[in-house]
């Protein structure tokens, strides 16, 4: 079973959710509708990648 979190920022549950697979894959899915929506699994590799992008700025739209 994956433990699902949801970001602090999340304001009115129309938010993303993320949690660790047993797989050690990761799991992000729409939290309007859990159960239903199709989750995007990433390797550890590509979320780390993600992570260190964000942390980094690289998607921060005002560049």
């Amino acid at each position: 079973m994956i433990e699902f979190r949801t970001s602090s920022f999340c304001n009115f549950g129309e938010c993303v959710e993320v949690g660790e697979a047993p797989d050690g894959t990761w799991v992000v899915r729409d939290t309007k509708d859990a159960a239903r929506s199709a989750a995007l699994r990433f390797t550890a590799e590509e979320w780390a990648a993600f992570v260190q992008g964000v942390k980094a700025g690289e998607f921060d739209p005002r560049g």
